[in-house]
């Protein structure tokens, strides 16, 4: 018989990454914090699961976009973050309450899945489901809570003066009445000579320039978790024992609207104080008692509730888990209309007053059965991929000099590329969008060899393998076949030159005789209008001394040329709305806090010694 339950997990979960990568690094160190290091696979293992996650909640954006260097040290930066986090949290002793957990765990829509009928939690469904036991997830649920009041503390004594924000809000809206003379790089052009052996020189010194990278002809498979879910059958018997194992989900749960008169006396208050607020609510329960149609006037005018007082006590529908649980046990042990005695709870005393109750909704089979179906298939073809993964994975490794075997057994398509590099070509999907897949198809087996990569994960339930069948290495472009691009090159590179050669000789003049000065008519600029100014041009004309107007400056632009600015004069900030001024206030505060979390956090790093080991990609060339 098919076991019935909801597989919410990431593929590799479910055989192991050990499985996808037998020839991985024995654990490289790549990252360390207060002692603890960071390695390879497991730097590996976490992108992949954020990738994973990421596909999941956005099936079409670019895969290209995940697998950039960049995007993976991003996700070591994280580790490490999450790293030194833990380790103060630690240090610091930091805890969190039952009952707080307690919530967090009843709002968990993703829990609800593990709970029967009868409102009880299937521990044993839970470890199968998401390998690891109630106790291990709540830990690490625990361990995040204490790791966000790490630096909840700090953003929430972020403090700074109205003076101190009205001069950086007006920093920021700052804006200058400017005039600039521009002096594009094309417009020298014409007035650059270059000869045959000027752009052989070029050529030679700027060999990286022209030169064509390595590239390769591969065959590949791909074993997708689609492919195995069309060719599942789903058994009638089957799906009809999941309705009857499941039909809590494919419904509503009972609904239950009450209203509350609060009495606040948290638990930590004195006995006297407790005492006095509980005798105050039994007074109160003997009104509404005598005049229950008074019950949200009473509420109006006692409860001491603040979100719900002025709604007559109105808590509007809540399912199970919602409140605390002294709360909830009272309320849904009522009947429509009923009155509670005062009920106990952390936050004080209340009266409930139960208005109204849906009762839970259960669909007929007919009207689930699709999804049903689609349910199974998708079970089923989970626990077939991860048989079929385990096969891949051997047949791949086995057999290194072809892929006809594992193709053969597993009924895939061998498919073949050409060009192919070491990264992405531009509009690439699928395994060679992956750049873990094509680093392993240019590894020095793949390409002095010919076998076939490890079989590795390229996507959520989707594991690949390649073979390298024809490469060629980089070279340096012959000087015929790029002497046009050398050419326009050496005479960008020395037109700018004479762009900014020019520029720097008007600057000067101007600033020694106004007069003759050729520039455009002025505008007024700032941060958030910057008049389709460039931006090295906005930013200069914002920090120009304005001690003495007008101010003179000049802007190298590199490619594009040089620029002149003058600024004429401070443009005053039209004052604020109250509203706007309040939103700005908020903001600022948030940049304030955020600025002390990122202080703090630098100071936790040096603290916990952490230290990223691996250095960060370069910025990619615009």
């Amino acid at each position: 018989m098919f076991a019935f339950f909801v597989v919410i997990i990431p593929s590799f979960v479910l055989f192991g990454l050990e499985g996808y990568n037998r020839g991985e690094g024995k654990g490289e160190k790549v990252a360390h914090v207060d002692g603890r290091d960071i390695t390879r696979p497991e730097w590996d293992q976490q992108h992949r699961s954020e990738v994973d996650r990421i596909r999941q909640q956005s099936p079409s954006i670019d895969a290209a976009l995940l697998d950039t260097d960049a995007a993976r040290y991003a996700t070591l930066e994280r580790m490490v973050r999450d790293r030194v986090l833990q380790a103060a949290a630690g240090k610091t002793h930091m805890t969190v309450s039952e009952d707080k957990l307690a919530r967090i765990f009843a709002q968990d829509q993703g829990l609800a899945a593990f709970r029967g009928a009868d409102g009880k939690f299937d521990r044993e469904l839970f470890q199968r489901t998401t390998q690891q036991t109630p106790e291990q997830y709540e830990a690490s649920i625990r361990a995040q809570l204490a790791t966000q009041q790490v630096l909840q503390g700090i953003s929430g004594s972020a403090f700074a003066s109205k003076a101190q924000a009205d001069a950086t809000i007006n920093a920021f809206y700052d804006r200058r009445e400017v005039q600039v003379a521009r002096f594009p790089t094309a417009d020298f052009n014409d007035k650059v000579t270059v000869s045959d052996a000027d752009v052989e020189t070029y050529y030679k010194d700027h060999a990286a320039q022209f030169q064509a990278p390595e590239q390769a002809t591969v065959e590949y498979i791909v074993l997708d978790l689609d492919a195995v879910k069309k060719n599942i059958a789903v058994n009638e018997g089957d799906v009809k024992t999941y309705y009857e194992q499941n039909k809590s989900r494919f419904g509503t749960k009972e609904e239950r609207r009450a209203s509350h008169i609060l009495l606040t006396a948290p638990a930590s208050a004195p006995a006297a104080e407790r005492a006095k607020a509980k005798a105050r609510a039994e007074q109160l329960l003997a009104d509404v008692k005598k005049s229950p149609a008074s019950f949200a006037e009473i509420a109006r005018k006692n409860s001491q509730d603040p979100g719900s007082a002025e709604k007559g006590g109105d808590l509007d529908f809540v399912t199970r888990g919602a409140m605390v649980k002294p709360f909830e046990d009272a309320m849904f042990a009522l009947r429509k209309g009923e009155i509670s005695p005062v009920v106990e709870t952390e936050f004080g005393y209340h009266i409930i007053h139960l208005v109204d109750i849906k009762p839970e909704q259960v669909p007929a089979f007919e009207q689930v059965r699709a999804r049903i179906e689609d349910e199974v298939r998708a079970q089923q073809a989970t626990q077939e991929f991860a048989k079929a993964a385990e096969s891949f994975t051997d047949l791949v490794y086995q057999q290194p000099d072809s892929l006809q075997p594992a193709a053969d057994k597993l009924k895939l398509k061998i498919q073949t590329a050409s060009n192919v590099g070491r990264t992405p070509a531009s509009g690439a999907t699928g395994a060679l969008a992956n750049r873990t897949f094509l680093s392993a198809l240019f590894a020095p087996e793949s390409l002095e060899r010919k076998h076939n990569t490890e079989a590795i994960e390229v996507g959520a339930s989707q594991l690949a393998s390649g073979r390298v069948t024809k490469y060629a290495a980089a070279r340096t472009l012959p000087l015929a076949e790029v002497k046009d691009k050398a050419r326009s090159l050496l005479v960008a590179e020395r037109a700018a030159a004479l762009a900014k050669a020019e520029g720097e000789a008007r600057l000067k003049a101007w600033q020694a005789d106004a007069a003759g000065a050729r520039l455009a008519t002025p505008v007024t600029v700032s941060r958030l209008e910057p008049q389709s100014l460039p931006a090295p041009v906005i930013e200069s004309a914002l920090r120009a001394d304005i001690d003495k107007l007008p101010a003179w400056t000049g802007v190298d632009l590199g490619a594009q040329g040089y620029a002149v600015v003058r600024v004429n004069k401070v443009v005053p900030r039209a004052p604020a709305t109250p509203d706007v001024a309040q939103q700005e206030a908020g903001q600022y505060a948030q940049v304030i806090a955020a600025a002390e979390n990122a202080a703090y956090y630098d100071l936790l790093k040096q603290r916990f010694k952490a230290e990223i080991l691996v250095p960060r990609p370069a910025e990619p060339t615009r």
